[in-house]
């Protein structure tokens, strides 16, 4: 585990949008958290329901992509100006479920109820990471 050394408590709050049908995800996302200027946000909540699915699977370069009726079971990660690392649990009309990594490429079915919470003293980056590999959260204070 990484720790941030003297990283201080910090309060929150919260914001509640509803996306509408034909609403791309991660699009919508981003307008939001560009609105409002989200500097270390997550995803405190999600229920609805998407049409198209983007996903990138574990260990997988590639995007695969879903059509259908699909209700979200879950949707988790965390959001920042920079960018956002967003996975996605969905079952489809047989209660099939299968998830990944969020990718550009999901709509909306019939809603989406999302609430986001922001940690309101601290901010995400990402940059490289020598254990994973990866870019990789930073928290630092405000």
């Amino acid at each position: 585990m990484i720790m941030t050394p003297g990283t201080p408590e910090s309060g929150a709050r919260f914001y509640a949008l509803r996306l509408l049908p034909g609403d791309e995800l991660l699009a919508a996302l981003r307008a939001f958290t560009r609105r409002h200027a989200l500097q270390a946000a997550w995803i405190a909540g999600c229920t609805g329901s998407l049409t198209d699915v983007a996903l990138r699977f574990a260990a997988r370069d590639e995007t695969t992509y879903l059509s259908g009726t699909f209700e979200v079971i879950s949707l988790g990660g965390t959001l920042e100006l920079a960018g956002e690392h967003l996975h996605l649990s969905v079952a489809d009309e047989h209660g099939v479920m299968t998830g990944g990594h969020v990718m550009p490429g999901c709509t909306v079915r019939t809603t989406l109820e999302v609430v986001i919470g922001e940690l309101t003293t601290l901010a995400f980056s990402r940059q490289p990471c020598p254990v994973s590999g990866y870019d990789e959260l930073v928290i630092n204070p405000r």
